[in-house]
Parts: structure tokens; C-alpha cells; sequence
């Protein structure tokens, strides 16, 4: 029940949701309250559309990146959480990335240089309606073509979310005990570092797939409206609703 009321809450109170019905509202109270709905809705969505902004608050949010050269010692795993893959487009004989192959390709380096033995790869499906293929299935495959020896890839494909995922990697880290990497989007590293501690699991953070830029005063930064300012408030926003939710739920 928490996976699919957590889903659900998570779209509702996404900035363009939220933006989206109180301007819908707006237009259909025909009163002050109409007016001041639609005037709140004008100033979220310029807000929210503000590259400047959205840039500022997702630098501070991310976990940084860790220069290969400052990596002290091997490291017995390297986890990889998936989250990168479109699973249900056809045909079926290749993989589809998303934003976040980072994960993967940066993963891959790691085990080339010789940071890494092994790599877990975990991840099911988290779609609530639809099936589509396992992530990790996936993710194995693009491994395999990238040069990983199979023998040296554990696959775990049935954990839904974060935490489940923690679940079932703390267990295969208790039956065959080592030094990990954990590996995910700088985004979403704070909640998967809290959700394995609380399983007992010790990793040490290895970000990718960053969002942030560096700092531009530029006047359009400032002032002409960008859609990729919403992708990083819906990224922050998921992240903060997750937070919230598992804490309520004690997986943190």
C-alpha cells in the first residue's frame, strides 16, 4: 500500500500540478478567490520556470562528485540503483537510456580502473499500471556490451524503490561481506544513503548524473522562462516528498 500511495502523492504536489489546478480554479471561481488564485498560479509558474533559481537549490541539494584520483583503497562493490532505463519501448533488443546513464557508464570506468570487483545491479519495475521489462535486466545487458565479465555482475530485479532495494542488497552484502560504492544520481543520493544505513548496509557515496550547472549571471538565466528549471523542482520535489514519506513509514 505505501508504494502506491507514495507514487500517487508524489504526482500531486508536483509544481506544474499544483500550478496547473490553481490556475484551472482560478478560471472557475469567478470571485476574488478566482483572482487570487490565478494571480498566485502566474507568480509560481515564473518561479519555477526561473533557470537561476531551480540551479541554486538543486547545487546545494546534490551530494558532490568524488574525483577518481581522491577514491582511497578498492572497493569490493560497486551498487548500482536503476532508475536510468525506458523499459517498455519496442523492439525490445536494445536498451533505451534516460537522463541518468551516468550510473552505468560511471560505474563501468570504475570497474576498468580497477575500484571496483564486482558490480550489484538493483532495480524491478516501479510503474504502478504497467509492466515493461526489469531495469536491472537492462542495465545487466549494457554492462555486458560495455565489457563487464556476467560472473563479475550480481542482478537483483525484483525491489520496487529505494528502500526495497537497500532491503535486498544489505542482504546480499550480509552473506557475501565487503566494502561498497553505492552508486545513483546526486539527486537522489541522500535518501539512498539514509535508506542503506538504516538497513545496516555501510556504502560510501559515489554521485552521478548531475543535474546542477555552474553559476551563470546571464540576463536569461535570469528572466526568459526554462523548461529544464521544472525537470530539476519535479527531481527535487520527488526527492523531498520520498524523504518525508519514508521517514513517516521509519525506513529512515
Amino acid at each position: 500500500m505505501f508504494f502506491y500511495l507514495s507514487k500517487v502523492l508524489s504526482h500531486l504536489v508536483m509544481p506544474l500540478a499544483v500550478t496547473s489546478l490553481l490556475l484551472l480554479t482560478g478560471f472557475l471561481l469567478n470571485n476574488t478567490w478566482g483572482k487570487r488564485l490565478r494571480i498566485a498560479a502566474v507568480l509560481l509558474f515564473f518561479f519555477f520556470s526561473n533557470e537561476f533559481i531551480a540551479n541554486e537549490v538543486m547545487n546545494l541539494w546534490e551530494v558532490k562528485p568524488v574525483p577518481f584520483n581522491s577514491l582511497t583503497g578498492k572497493f569490493t562493490y560497486g551498487i548500482i540503483l536503476t532508475g536510468v532505463t525506458h523499459t517498455d519501448k519496442l523492439p525490445a533488443d536494445r536498451v533505451y537510456f534516460q537522463h541518468g546513464a551516468d550510473r552505468v557508464v560511471h560505474t563501468v570506468e570504475l570497474y576498468k580502473r580497477g575500484f571496483i570487483r564486482h558490480i550489484i545491479v538493483s532495480g524491478g519495475s516501479g510503474r504502478i499500471l504497467t509492466g515493461g521489462r526489469r531495469e536491472a535486466d537492462d542495465v545487466y545487458k549494457a554492462l555486458v556490451l560495455m565489457g563487464v565479465p556476467p560472473g563479475d555482475i550480481t542482478v537483483e530485479r525484483k525491489s520496487r524503490n529505494t528502500r526495497e532495494s537497500a532491503v535486498a542488497v544489505a542482504g546480499i552484502l550480509q552473506h557475501a561481506p565487503g566494502n561498497a560504492l553505492l552508486i545513483t544520481s546526486a539527486f537522489h543520493m541522500r535518501r539512498s544513503l539514509a535508506c542503506f544505513e538504516k538497513c545496516g548496509a555501510k556504502v560510501t557515496a559515489f554521485s552521478t548524473d548531475f543535474y546542477a550547472h555552474p553559476r551563470y549571471f546571464t540576463p536569461d538565466s535570469w528572466l526568459v522562462p526554462k523548461p529544464d528549471a521544472w525537470v530539476i523542482w519535479h527531481k527535487l520535489v520527488k526527492e523531498w516528498v520520498g524523504i518525508v514519506a519514508y521517514r513517516l513509514s521509519g525506513y529512515l
